[in-house]
């Protein structure tokens, strides 16, 4: 890092009254829930650009496989924090009620839920209601099929049939009429499937977050081992975070070279074309302008530790104010980041 660029981060990490640490840095260990693709610029960037070691952090950040996953890595100590589907980290939470180092939410990132159902406008499915006896596909951890029955209760659906299948082929068994429609985030199966030659015009995509699902959606998240032996450092990681994050909203195009950086065989364009989807669909909503970027709503959150409970059949019922610690959150006025519509 050039010595200006130093220098600044360290300003504006000490007007946010969070001064850099001079000594040895401290080393974080965070796991993102996919690979890297267009969202991941949102870690990718404070790394690249310094703003971690300027808060003095050591912070790696290493692509994942699922939230499932990146939930239980942080669980059994492999991670310190990491970023994880927050219906993912009820149920662990709800499953496991002995396990001794549950992972806690704190900051929210993606104010709604990207699950989705996304389907070919030929099959004459136009409305949650047509799905009713559809084929419906999705592996079988996915968070749109795992939140389905919620979904299905707020529209009224009938039954429905479902054919499991290795995300990789969620897309192209779409496209070869093996279902009749698919769950996923929207912002990567809608990509994947225009990648495998569908236009955008002949795909319905459905949001949860529109039809009655009111989950928050992707979360950082952090080691109860960390909170009790270094709350500073989780404090310096989301004050850094913030920075990059009101960066990577103000320019998707440049923050997608930090991605490009870390795998060089990312589409650029189509990366670009992904975080701005994620952005203007899940992060820069009209809740996340009323709840603040970061934040969560008590009574939201409350409902969806109980729709998770019932949809998800949980062996005890998610406790809300179990998982969500807000305590370490930059205040409002560095939080207000989302450049609006």
């Amino acid at each position: 890092m050039k010595k200006r660029s130093f220098l600044q981060s360290a300003a504006w990490l000490a007007a946010a009254g969070m001064a850099p640490l001079a000594q040895a840095q401290t080393p974080i260990r965070f796991q993102l829930d996919w690979r890297f693709e267009g969202p991941s610029a949102l870690f990718l960037l404070p790394v690249a650009k310094g703003y971690f070691k300027a808060a003095g952090l050591d912070v790696t950040v290493d692509a994942g496989n699922g939230s499932g996953g990146a939930v239980q890595r942080v669980a059994s100590g492999s991670y310190d924090m990491g970023f994880a589907d927050m219906a993912a980290l009820m149920e662990f939470h709800a499953n496991n009620p002995d396990a001794p180092n549950k992972p806690v939410a704190v900051m929210v990132v993606y104010h709604d839920t990207p699950a989705s159902v996304l389907a070919l406008k030929k099959s004459g499915i136009r409305k949650p209601a047509d799905l009713a006896g559809k084929r419906l596909g999705a592996p079988v951890f996915d968070a749109g099929r795992r939140a389905f029955p919620i979904f299905q209760k707020a529209n009224q659906l009938g039954h429905v049939q479902w054919v499991t299948m290795d995300p990789p082929l969620r897309e192209t068994m779409l496209l070869r009429g093996d279902v009749d429609a698919i769950t996923g985030f929207g912002f990567t199966s809608l990509l994947n499937l225009q990648a495998r030659g569908a236009k955008a015009a002949d795909v319905l995509l459905l949001p949860y977050a529109d039809f009655g699902v009111r989950f928050y959606g992707n979360v950082i998240i952090a080691s109860p081992r960390l909170i009790a032996q270094n709350p500073a450092a989780i404090k310096a990681f989301l004050q850094a975070f913030t920075r990059g994050a009101r960066e990577v909203l103000a320019n998707p195009g440049a923050a997608i070279d930090h991605v490009k950086a870390r795998d060089g065989i990312v589409n650029v364009p189509l990366e670009i074309r992904r975080l701005q989807l994620a952005i203007d669909s899940v992060i820069d909503t009209p809740g996340a302008r009323a709840e603040g970027f970061g934040q969560v709503q008590a009574a939201r959150l409350a409902l969806m530790a109980s729709q998770v409970s019932d949809a998800f059949g949980t062996k005890t019922r998610v406790q809300a104010d179990a998982m969500w610690n807000a305590s370490f959150l930059p205040d409002a006025a560095q939080r207000n980041i989302l450049p609006g519509k």
